[in-house]
This record gives structure tokens, C-alpha cells and sequence, in this order.
């Protein structure tokens, strides 16, 4: 009660001398304690109401983005995905800070009667210059929010952005960084981000196109190849690797003395390569177990020639017609002259 007592007879004080009531400061200091009368009465309660649910907001915000996180760990999301989620819970908890503390700011600034039209104006203008200086990187950071929300794309996937492909290895709001195959490494903001090929959803499907020499008999090259299909799909190495199993889809076109068969792997996402790779060396070899010719578009065959029987290279009968060399010291002198004519 020691400190209430001071200042009673602090204020009592205050009343004697030029504090006087009737004179100038004495007056003063009436309209001082009225206009204090006016603010705890009027305007105070307004402010801790203010304050209260600026409080109240800001749990909730914390809330709302701790549970954001929580989310995404309990329901098994990869590292890289729980790291994006907590990028865009931080950017969400810090813009809601910042815009709980401006709204509380300018309440507060309000209330001790700051006019605030000057200040709004410059704020206004202040942020029409900033966004027109830096709209690309607004867009940069609206298109990484987008990102992350619709999850287009995540670290470690196969995509191909802004007509450059490679793996993901990093992503914020303002910029995608993604390594090619030979290792380099592109910056990519992300408002040049138009058109997201995401090649590591759901599944690839691969074509392998099987070349055969026209001599070959078309029904029997397909039953092969499903056979060495089949023998792939269900190899201990690659049968977990399958989504469905292979499909020969048969005479596809015929090139000059080639059959074109494809044939199609449905695979896990960016795992056909290794079925891919076995096919086409079992392919090969299979070609010469059964005596088969692979494609060659350079081989030509006549009408006079028999069934499965193939007429020399080009280059072969052109070196054939070629004339037998010519001793220079049999060659007759010239009887006229090349240059007169006579």
C-alpha cells in the first residue's frame, strides 16, 4: 500500500504552487486527469479486448501450424516433403504474426489519438513501389506457395521445369534447384515455373522398339519376344519393379527390309530402365539362337531374289562393278592436241 500512498500525496502535492487550482497549469492538469478519466473509461477496455484476441490468434496460428507438421510426419510423408511442409508453416506462421502485430499496432496508435492517414498513405505508397520493383520475386514466392500446398512436385523426384529435366534437389518459395544427368545444377525461380512434368507419379511406361529383318516370320518373332518379356517381368531381379505385365503389340510399321515390333514395360516410376536394359541383351541373343537377322535399313532386296534370301550391300555390288586397274604405260599418247584441238 506504501507505493498507492506516494503517489496520493504526490498527487496532492501537485496542487499546490503553479498546480494551484484556478491557475494555468493547475488547469492544465485537470484537463491531463480528464482526458485519463476518458481513456481508462472509454478506450482502455477497447485495447484489452484487442490485445486479448491478438492473443488468442496468435495460439491459434501456432496451433494450426504445429499440427500442420505433426500431420505430415504421422502419415509417413519423406523428408523432403516434412521439410516442405515446414517451410510453408513457417512462411504461414510469420505472415499471420506480421499481420496480427499491424492490426494490433495500428489499434494501439489509434487509441492514443495518432492520426493515422499520413502513415496508411505512405504505407501505401512504400508498397506499390516495393511490388512494382520486385514483382518477379512476389511471383516467385506465390508460385512456391502453390507448390506446396498442391505438392505438384517434392524433393527427390523426377521433373522437367521450364524445359530443363533432372532430379529435385531442393525447394523454397522463391526458387527450384534440380540436377541434370551429368551433374549439373540449375536455379529455376519459380514464377518461370509454367508446366510441371512430374515423372516420378504413379508409373512409367517404356517402349522398346524390337528391329527384325523382313525375312523373319512376323508371328513367330512375336511369340519370342513375349517369351522374353515374360522370362523378365518374372526374374527375381525386376518382377517387384513391374506394374503390369509387358505387352508385344505386334507389327508396328515396316521400313524398307524392317519389321518394327514394340514393346511395352509398365513400371514403378523411373525404374524401367534396369527391364529395359535386360530385355534388349536377352533380345540379342535370342536373335542368334534362332538364326534371325536384326533390322538393317540399308539392306535391299530384289525381286529376282529368293524368299529370306538378301542381295548384297550397295557398297558391296558397287565394289564389285568397279573396273580392273589400268597399266599407265599402256595408255596409247594423244594424236591431237588438247589445248588447239589439232
Amino acid at each position: 500500500m506504501f507505493p498507492f500512498r506516494l503517489a496520493a500525496g504526490a498527487a496532492l502535492a501537485l496542487r499546490w504552487g503553479i498546480f494551484r487550482e484556478g491557475r494555468f497549469m493547475g488547469k492544465v492538469l485537470d484537463e491531463w486527469i480528464a482526458d485519463s478519466q476518458e481513456f481508462i473509461h472509454a478506450r482502455l477496455p477497447h485495447l484489452i479486448v484487442i490485445a486479448l484476441i491478438a492473443f488468442l490468434l496468435i495460439k491459434l496460428l501456432r496451433v494450426v501450424t504445429n499440427r500442420m507438421v505433426r500431420l505430415a510426419e504421422r502419415h509417413g510423408a519423406g523428408s523432403g516433403r516434412v521439410g516442405e511442409v515446414k517451410t510453408l508453416a513457417g512462411v504461414i506462421r510469420a505472415t499471420g504474426l506480421a499481420t496480427i502485430g499491424a492490426i494490433v499496432g495500428m489499434q494501439f496508435l489509434d487509441a492514443l489519438g495518432v492520426n493515422l492517414a499520413p502513415l496508411l498513405a505512405s504505407a501505401g505508397v512504400a508498397g506499390v513501389a516495393i511490388g512494382l520493383a520486385a514483382q518477379n520475386i512476389v511471383k516467385d514466392v506465390l508460385n512456391g506457395v502453390i507448390f506446396l500446398v498442391e505438392g505438384q512436385f517434392n524433393v527427390g523426384d523426377q521433373v522437367k521445369l521450364a524445359g530443363l529435366a533432372g532430379t529435385v534437389e531442393a525447394m523454397t518459395l522463391r526458387k527450384t534447384t534440380v540436377r541434370d544427368g551429368d551433374g549439373t545444377l540449375y536455379v529455376i525461380p519459380n514464377s518461370q515455373i509454367t508446366t510441371v512434368a512430374n515423372l516420378s507419379v504413379g508409373y512409367s511406361l517404356a517402349t522398346v522398339n524390337v528391329s527384325v529383318d523382313f525375312s523373319a516370320n512376323p508371328d513367330q518373332v512375336q511369340g519370342l519376344l513375349t517369351q522374353i518379356a515374360m522370362e523378365v517381368r518374372n526374374d527375381p531381379a525386376f518382377k517387384d519393379l513391374f506394374v503390369a505385365d509387358p505387352q508385344v503389340l505386334g507389327v508396328d510399321s515396316v521400313k524398307g527390309s524392317q519389321l518394327i515390333f514394340p514393346v511395352q514395360f509398365k513400371t514403378l516410376p523411373t525404374k524401367q530402365y534396369g527391364p529395359m536394359r535386360e530385355f534388349q541383351r536377352r533380345v540379342r541373343l535370342a536373335l542368334e539362337e534362332h538364326h534371325m537377322l536384326p533390322g538393317d535399313p540399308l539392306r535391299v532386296y530384289g525381286a529376282q531374289a529368293g524368299a529370306g534370301q538378301a542381295r548384297p550391300h550397295p557398297e558391296e555390288e558397287a565394289a564389285a562393278r568397279e573396273p580392273e586397274p589400268v597399266d599407265p604405260t599402256t595408255i596409247k599418247p594423244q594424236e591431237t592436241n588438247p589445248f588447239s584441238g589439232e
